[in-house]
């Protein structure tokens, strides 16, 4: 199941996404990935008799506002790091918090293991705002309804 979520389709206030113990309020979005291996198998004739299947691969990314982004490294060179990519995944766990209405109850999704494979400054002329877009790819993740 891929969680992609706009806010024209849920309570974008009760969003929550928490990096090394700290709420990131300058979210602008993100992307939760969970992508199973399958092929077709066959044998004699040309139809298919069976899928298999095999690993399972975790990823997505998310959406910060640069100051946020500036945080996430400023928090990883205290740590000793030379950047957030450069963490150990052993201790960066993505919690999302959300809900698609405001009477629903709260869902939450766990992802543990997470390693940023890229961080990088980009800006445009004229722009109200800096986003970063951070990819990781991570150990599992976990949804709890």
């Amino acid at each position: 199941m891929n969680v992609n979520i706009t806010s024209s389709e849920c309570a974008w206030s009760h969003f929550e996404v928490k990096f090394l113990n700290r709420v990131i309020k300058g979210l602008r979005g993100f992307e939760s990935k969970k992508t199973k291996e399958a092929e077709h198998l066959y044998g004699a004739g040309s139809e298919p008799i069976d899928i298999t299947t095999g690993n399972n691969k975790y990823e997505g990314n998310i959406k910060v506002l640069g100051f946020e982004g500036d945080a996430m490294n400023k928090a990883a060179q205290d740590a000793g790091y030379d950047d957030l990519t450069e963490v150990p995944h052993e201790l960066i766990v993505i919690t999302i918090s959300y809900k698609r209405r405001l009477t629903d109850k709260i869902k939450t999704i766990v992802t543990t293991g997470v390693q940023f494979t890229e961080d990088g400054f980009s800006m445009e002329q004229n722009a109200k705002m800096r986003e970063i877009t951070l990819p990781y790819i991570a150990m599992s993740r976990q949804m709890i309804h």
